[in-house]
């Protein structure tokens, strides 16, 4: 059976629209018992659980650990913790991208290993380690809800990774500027990003002058980074003006602050003003800018906005995004009171189905709801991953203009898209490749225990461990067809459903809409 006919198959089993509903608010206390009623909430595709739901959100994907973990410590206390991520042991995470140790370096070390001919100036092994260990991170960190806001602050202040220019800082970047405020305030991060090489680099300010202002970073910083559309070209050329100075240091490759080619005179950038006198108060100036920017409330709109498209719905409530604004403002930017304000609001709660999963996350969903384990050794099936997933258009960090990846449904609804991921589901389920991920003996037995009487039997239970829900009665009898058999047919210990066909039923699930909610 090839894969091709296999998702065919596929297409006749486990068909359908996507449909949405509604969920009770995620509330403190006991945890919801799943309900895995075909039809429940989502016209069959998803079960109207909200645990599962804020799993799917929150987190690259449920796991078996982490439905385990949610349902004992129900909703407030699973998300408490993971807005708390220091307070999560992630040292089985960080042993695997000890694995990967050039995606940690600093500027220092990177050039310190070129002096000592360890490394090739202007040489991407270095991000290229980075890039791997997005996924892994994305897959086996316990920390999950801290990985998602990586991904998504890496996308919004995004710097191509790998790239020529940032060669000795993109590591550096990811480490000091994304990773430590992911879970901050947006004023620290962004002024963060204003000082580090990479940003500096990637979008031309290192070589803006009192001379020649380079306008490439005081646009990207209005347009995409904070207020979004509604500046003037006067606001633009005043933002380049104040932001000259800040610069990189040519023999280090360290930020510094240039005073000598810093612009002076008054500027005006929307409703911020300054008088911009001297050259040494110049960056104070710059700072007070993008402070300014930060709290500005369309700035605030534009970040709550995105967060929404990310974690409710492509087209989010205007109600959701009206009342984040507020707590984003009255929290001067601070983050977690904004996501433990979305995280429990009734629009979150009523927008099960209402997200498709991106290629990266599509991946590790797969990895983490199989529950197979890393590699024992080596790094080849993290490039691996890396390399799956980067031939579905989703490359970790690679995303080219400075705007970062799209995360609504018609940017990845591509024919030859979906078609690498059914590809990569079995690929994955059966253990072809990548070939070294730690996985159960028997996938049959790993995946629900001893083998059930009947082949109705066996596709209900797979599909519970893998969707969290059973499927219709005309789905389940589709797949049992698959077999060429009924849902009644007796399921004997020897056959091929039982043993090296199960991957072909895994995957057939993990093709379905189903899978590919959110």
């Amino acid at each position: 059976m090839t894969v091709i006919e296999q998702t065919l198959n596929r297409r006749t089993a486990i068909g359908g629209a996507v449909a949405t509903g509604a969920a009770a608010v995620l509330l403190d206390g006991a945890p919801a018992r799943a309900a895995v009623e075909p039809g429940a909430g989502t016209g069959g595709l998803l079960p109207a659980d909200p645990l599962l739901h804020l799993l799917r959100r929150a987190t690259f994907g449920p796991s078996p650990s982490s439905i385990a973990e949610i349902r004992k410590l129900g909703a407030g206390a699973w998300l408490d913790r993971q807005l708390t991520p220091a307070s999560i042991d992630d040292a089985a995470a960080e042993r695997l991208i000890a694995r990967l140790p050039l995606s940690g370096l600093s500027i220092a070390e990177i050039r310190a290993k070129v002096t000592a001919g360890q490394l090739k100036q202007y040489g991407w092994d270095p991000m290229w380690q980075l890039a791997f260990a997005a996924p892994v991170r994305a897959i086996w960190s316990e920390r999950q809800l801290y990985e998602v806001m990586t991904d998504f602050w890496s996308n919004h202040l995004n710097v191509t990774c790998p790239s020529g220019d940032v060669w000795d800082n993109r590591t550096d970047y990811d480490r000091t500027v994304i990773r430590k405020y992911a879970l901050g305030t947006f004023a620290d991060l962004l002024k963060a990003s204003a000082r580090h090489p990479a940003m500096l680099t990637y979008l031309d300010n290192r070589f803006s002058t009192r001379l020649a202002p380079n306008e490439n970073y005081g646009r990207e910083l209005l347009e995409l980074h904070t207020v979004g559309l509604g500046y003037t070209e006067a606001d633009v050329k005043d933002a380049a003006k104040l932001l000259t100075g800040l610069t990189v240091n040519g023999t280090t490759g360290a930020y510094r602050y240039d005073a000598a080619n810093h612009a002076v005179g008054p500027v005006k950038i929307l409703t911020f003003a300054h008088a911009n006198a001297t050259t040494t108060g110049g960056e104070a100036a710059a700072l007070a800018l993008l402070d300014h920017l930060a709290m500005h409330p369309a700035t605030a709109r534009r970040i709550v906005s995105k967060l929404c498209v990310r974690f409710v719905a492509d087209e989010p409530p205007a109600t959701l995004v009206t009342k984040l604004v507020k707590v984003y403002l009255d929290n001067r930017s601070a983050i977690v009171p904004v996501l433990r304000a979305l995280f429990t609001s009734q629009e979150f709660a009523g927008a099960i189905g209402a997200k498709t999963r991106t290629p990266l996350e599509d991946l590790a969903a797969t990895v983490r709801i199989l529950g197979y384990g890393p590699p024992v050794s080596g790094t080849k099936t993290f490039e691996s991953l890396y390399w799956m997933v980067r031939n579905a258009g989703h490359a970790p960090l690679g995303w080219g203009p400075p705007n970062g990846y799209p995360d609504v449904a018609a940017a990845w609804a591509s024919p030859s898209g979906l078609l690498v991921r059914w590809n990569f589901h079995l690929s994955i389920a059966a253990g072809y490749w990548p070939a070294d991920l730690v996985k159960p003996a028997s996938l049959l037995i790993g995946m629900i225990g001893a083998a059930p009487a009947t082949y109705g039997a066996l596709i209900d239970a797979t599909a519970v461990r893998l969707l969290g829900t059973t499927l219709t009665a005309a789905q389940n009898a589709a797949l049992a067809t698959f077999y060429g058999k009924a849902p009644s047919s007796q399921l004997k210990a020897n056959d091929p459903a039982a043993g090296w066909m199960y991957p072909y039923l895994m995957a057939m699930l993990l093709n379905s809409p189903t899978f590919a909610l959110r």
